[in-house]
């Protein structure tokens, strides 16, 4: 049975009027669970039910991977990184980084961010001292591509920081453009593929030459950081290390998928708190009565069980990525309808997150779901803010340990405060984000 949809030009024009988020929101409530939109040749199939996310996350994962819908991430951002790559490659890559990103492998970077965020601290004291207006996601993407560079790469310098950030936030906007519509080969030089051309050679030349000097120095000098392991790493069977083209694919993934989505992730979050004092209120009491007036130490997490609550309904409400993409190698049938060989099937955690029939006032934010008996009593699919399966994303536990650090350090001593009749406007451009922004000045607590 073929499913229900909107046809191309109802498509075109409604994403057109409405953006590509609410206009998928409009099209799941007409349809249902399961909707297609035939573009040419080809077929996008939005799933939100919580089985189909199991379905083509799990059981029958066979049928669905990373194919042709990864095409532009692959060849503009991050090669064949874990992100994109497939396969045998993708198992063998999966296997030796594995260890680095359980919950006990991250723990070795807890005290990197408590000291990158207790920098921010002494900065944010100077803004609200001066009352000073700031836009909170350009705050949250530099702590975040400080600590992922720090705990790559142990860079300390502002400037490294700066122009890596910058060059990799090109990238992604350029990558995003290059999904959608017709654009120029990159051999044309318009501004905007030289901008591309040089921010790329910046970060395949930034990290190029870290990798050599790495290698230039005795081995038992190496820092204990992520490219030190990655250059240690031994497939089991062949005893190969990695090749020089994928330690720099894996190391520009890293980057890549370890700050962008966590500075998304926080910035919502000061949106939240903003929009919900009273949870504002019970998070700076959880986070006094354990820590008072002293600095966190990473031991103290343990005991800061609704600050992490508070993350994981921000990424309920707001997930980063509010739809991922997997292609369908053969055919198969979702919820009853048939879906083709080669079709993008777009899974989404925006929308299954607010499924009304797994979660209560899915629009309310409440962290109180995400109290141990509640998420047990849960469909262990109605929530994937880093996809689900074998291709969950490997640096989950380092976001939200990132994520839990950043809120109780920021929210112990300040509170951000909206720019006056303050509204977002939510939009999807690969990513979630703000169109307007997130003014805000921060005030001391």
């Amino acid at each position: 049975m073929k499913a229900p949809g909107p046809g191309l030009f109802q498509f075109i024009r409604g994403v057109k009027q409405r953006g590509f988020l609410e206009f998928a929101g409009k099209q799941w409530r007409e349809h249902g669970d399961v909707f297609k939109v035939d573009i040419g040749r080809r077929t996008l199939m939005f799933v939100m039910h919580p089985d189909a996310v199991e379905r083509v996350n799990l059981s029958h994962r066979q049928n669905y991977d990373k194919r042709a819908s990864y095409d532009s991430v692959r060849k503009y951002l991050i090669g064949d990184g874990l992100v994109t790559s497939s396969g045998e490659l993708w198992r063998r890559q999966r296997k030796l980084m594995a260890p680095f990103f359980t919950p006990k492998g991250i723990q070795t970077y807890a005290d990197l961010m408590i000291r990158d965020t207790a920098r921010l601290v002494e900065r944010w004291q100077g803004l609200a001292a001066a009352g000073t207006e700031v836009e909170i996601a350009e705050e949250m993407t530099f702590i975040t591509a400080s600590i992922i560079l720090k705990a790559m790469f142990s860079t300390e310098t502002m400037e490294s920081i700066h122009q890596m950030k910058d060059a990799v936030g090109t990238m992604i906007s350029f990558t995003d453009t290059k999904m959608t519509g017709v654009h120029l080969p990159l051999w044309v030089p318009t501004s905007r593929n030289r901008k591309y051309l040089a921010a790329r050679e910046l970060v395949n030349r930034s990290i190029t030459s870290l990798i050599a000097q790495r290698r230039a120095t005795d081995e038992a000098n190496w820092p204990d950081d992520l490219l030190s392991r990655l250059m240690k790493a031994r497939d089991e069977e062949t005893g190969q290390p990695m090749s020089e083209s994928l330690l720099r694919d894996e190391s520009i993934t890293a980057f890549f998928a370890g700050h962008e989505t966590t500075a998304r992730t926080m910035t919502f979050t000061w949106y939240a708190l903003a929009a919900n004092p009273k949870v504002t209120e019970r998070l700076h009491e959880e986070i006094d009565r354990v820590l008072g007036d002293r600095p966190l130490a990473a031991e103290d997490l343990r005991q800061l069980p609704y600050a992490l609550q508070v993350v994981k309904e921000v990424l309920r409400l707001y997930p980063a990525a509010p739809f991922y993409v997997r292609d369908a190698v053969a055919g198969d049938k979702i919820g009853g309808f048939d879906v083709p060989a080669g079709a993008a099937v777009m899974l989404s955690p925006y929308y299954t997150h607010r499924h009304p029939q797994f979660w209560d006032d899915p629009e309310a934010f409440d962290p109180d779901r995400w109290t141990r008996e509640r998420e047990k009593a849960r469909h262990d699919h109605a929530y994937h803010p880093f996809a689900a399966g074998p291709r969950v994303c490997i640096g989950n536990n380092f976001s939200l340990l990132e994520s839990h650090v950043l809120l109780v350090m920021l929210a112990q001593r300040f509170t951000p405060r909206l720019r006056p009749g303050y509204v977002p406007q939510w939009i999807m451009e690969g990513t979630l984000g703000l169109g307007n922004g997130l003014p805000m000045t921060i005030a001391a607590r």
